[in-house]
């Protein structure tokens, strides 16, 4: 997910499709390789839509090829859905398969997860629910259809002309006046002229809002050991064992564990009632991707800034006093600062055990 001016002033992660599974971090290795491949910004051909086969399933249609969509502009989006760029883009993919439907244009999105959880096919169709996405979904777990696009970024987009051929690709959010007016063009290019020119405008709320680029000092920062950064507990962590942390003073961008926990390469599972997690941050919004844990029992949570209740602070997913309820494993949103961006202390309480914690985003 991400890449451009706009995600690195995010501190948003690219992904880089290695010998293994794509991983989030390499910022200057994909930036670098966009500086020197000006295809995102022309409709030049880039080659052949390759084949679509390979899908786990297909939600909101019946298996698609290429084939099938001769003749029509196709926008291929690579989501995941617990990524929060992804998330902010959704509403305009949404906003464009809407306007341009009945002009020709056929969105399609592949969802290819980072986390095991995003494998699950309940998960998925609650994503899908959550963010009214009505257009045909590949469920591509197997990477296989990402291969196929040597894809390497989420989110990113890819348009499709009536020939078949690529013609424009878009990695990260943002650039969404750009992409549009290629959709444009490649609709005129079909003979499609009945549309309104005018740019979409959606309307955000919550996590889907557009982040506020020039207040953000606090980047994605993940929680299991393979890819942790910021890590200040005094413990040292013990590796997929159970341990007791603590956390003291933290400096921005600190973090550190509370309580008794498990840490996997991916995640820290939370071992007591009242275990935490608290981290020092700057930025409007703190997002946070956690669940209830293999249970699946709701966990309630009791969030702190600086030591009190959030008050107007607060985040779509608790209240003003901090408390929430935990009941799928997705991107929660807990802190919203209203007014001016302040750096503070960020704690969440899990007032049950078993909850798992995998990373933390901004906005």
């Amino acid at each position: 997910m991400r890449l451009s001016l706009l995600a690195m002033l995010l501190g948003v992660a690219i992904v880089i499709a290695g010998a293994g599974f794509p991983y989030r971090g390499a910022h200057d290795a994909v930036a670098a390789d966009i500086a020197t491949n000006p295809a995102a910004a022309s409709l030049y051909p880039q080659g052949s839509m390759p084949n679509l086969s390979g899908a786990d399933t297909w939600l909101n249609s019946a298996p698609l090829t290429p084939a099938q969509l001769k003749g029509k502009v196709v926008l291929v989006d690579f989501w995941t859905y617990s990524c929060i760029n992804c998330i902010r883009t959704i509403p305009y993919i949404r906003a464009w398969a809407d306007k341009y439907r009945d002009s020709g244009l056929v969105v399609l999105g592949v969802h290819t997860p980072e986390f095991q959880f995003e494998q699950d096919l309940s998960n998925i169709h609650a994503a899908m629910d959550r963010f009214r996405i009505d257009f045909p979904v590949a469920v591509d777990s197997g990477y296989r259809i990402w291969q196929s696009f040597g894809n390497r970024a989420w989110p990113a987009v890819y348009l499709v002309d009536g020939g078949g051929n690529i013609r424009y690709r878009q990695f990260g959010e943002g650039s969404y006046e750009s992409t549009e007016r290629a959709i444009q063009a490649l609709l005129r290019e079909a003979g499609k002229n009945s549309f309104n020119t005018a740019l979409v405008h959606p309307v955000a709320t919550d996590e889907q809002m557009a982040p506020d680029v020039n207040q953000i000092r606090s980047g994605e920062t993940y929680v299991g050991y393979a890819q942790a950064t910021g890590f200040r507990s005094p413990e040292s962590v013990r590796k997929n064992a159970e341990q007791a942390y603590t956390t003291g003073k933290l400096g921005l961008n600190d973090w550190g564990l509370i309580g008794n926990w498990t840490v996997h390469t991916d995640r820290a599972t939370a071992g007591q009632p009242e275990s935490g997690i608290a981290y020092r941050f700057s930025a409007r919004d703190l997002h946070l991707v956690l669940g209830p844990g293999k249970s699946g029992n709701p966990v309630r949570i009791r969030v702190t800034v600086d030591g009190h209740a959030p008050g107007a602070n607060h985040g779509a997913d608790i209240d003003e006093q901090g408390y929430g309820v935990v009941t799928q494993t997705r991107l929660h949103q807990l802190v919203r600062q209203v007014g001016d961006v302040r750096e503070l202390r960020f704690e969440v309480r899990f007032l049950e055990p078993g909850a798992e914690v995998y990373a933390f985003t901004f906005g």
